[in-house]
């Protein structure tokens, strides 16, 4: 039987780009304990997460908010935006106004756009629409709905095509009503690693931090990866990588916790989400 002490730590990586920042410098093999890293997109990480099979690392925020009782946020690491996100979108035959009680086709990729859609639907619109599960591909989408969201970077492709529909940008929606940022991904660790592998847990931390760091100081390299894999031009993926916020703080905590206080007032989440934070100087565990 494997002892807490040798248990290999499994960290999730989100696949979308809008993450890359925070792990482009990121080793899991330089850390000083057994660790693997799973890069994936949300929804398999959300489930990793929820059933304990990932200790340490990105989910989305409403996955954050159905399990935060069992997990602890980590400082200063996000997926944020203070108005537009640029890769979470609305296309729509219609102003947005005018489709609230159409249907609208959605991604299973990320419950944290979706209900995002649904409380500005519910609450800021005051529609009733259908909501459709299905792939990502606009196309197919919108021969079946009068919208579709899409998120990352089928979201990102679909904003280069001149479609004739409109866009809207979900995050800028929500600036725009409420005056506060939106959280699209957080980073938090189990509360079991955290108290059976501390130092591990605190160099993990500190790795992703400085990552973080150093990638913002010089965009140029992720920059250039994305245009390999993706497309698209320097000048647009700068400006992306600019427009996005990699720290969590206050102003990103209640812009969260307005999020989850409509999710809980809707129904879409079934408790009040308390938010509780996981300390840098998180007392090393003495082993008898």
């Amino acid at each position: 039987m494997t002892s807490p002490d040798t248990k290999k730590i499994i960290i999730g990586k989100i696949k979308y780009t809008n993450a890359w920042p925070i792990f482009h410098y990121f080793d899991p093999n330089s850390l000083r304990g057994p660790a693997e890293m799973i890069t994936a997109v949300p929804s398999y990480l959300n489930k990793g997460m929820s059933e304990g099979q990932i200790d340490i690392g990105a989910l989305s925020s409403f996955a954050y908010g159905e399990i935060s009782n069992e997990l602890l946020l980590l400082p200063d690491l996000s997926v944020s935006a203070d108005g537009p996100v640029q890769s979470i979108l609305l296309f729509s035959k219609e102003p947005i106004e005018y489709i609230v009680n159409g249907n609208i086709a959605v991604t299973n990729t990320s419950a944290t756009s979706i209900n995002l859609l649904k409380i500005l639907m519910t609450k800021a619109l005051k529609g009733t629409p259908e909501y459709i599960t299905m792939d990502p591909d606009l196309t197919s989408m919108m021969d079946v709905a009068d919208a579709a969201l899409l998120i990352g970077d089928h979201a990102i492709k679909a904003s280069w095509t001149d479609h004739g529909l409109y866009v809207t940008d979900i995050s800028e929606y929500w600036k725009q009503w409420t005056g506060l940022s939106m959280t699209f991904a957080v980073w938090a660790v189990h509360r079991n690693a955290a108290e059976n592998k501390p130092e591990v847990i605190q160099e993990i931390v500190q790795g992703l931090k400085e990552s973080k760091n150093r990638s913002l100081s010089d965009l140029t390299p992720i920059v250039h990866e994305a245009m390999m894999t993706i497309g698209g031009t320097q000048q647009y993926w700068q400006r992306y990588f600019e427009n996005l916020c990699y720290d969590y703080g206050e102003r990103q905590r209640k812009g969260l916790e307005l999020y989850f206080r409509y999710a809980y007032e809707l129904g879409l989440i079934q408790h009040e989400v308390r938010m509780e934070m996981w300390e840098e100087n998180t007392r090393i565990r003495v082993k008898e």
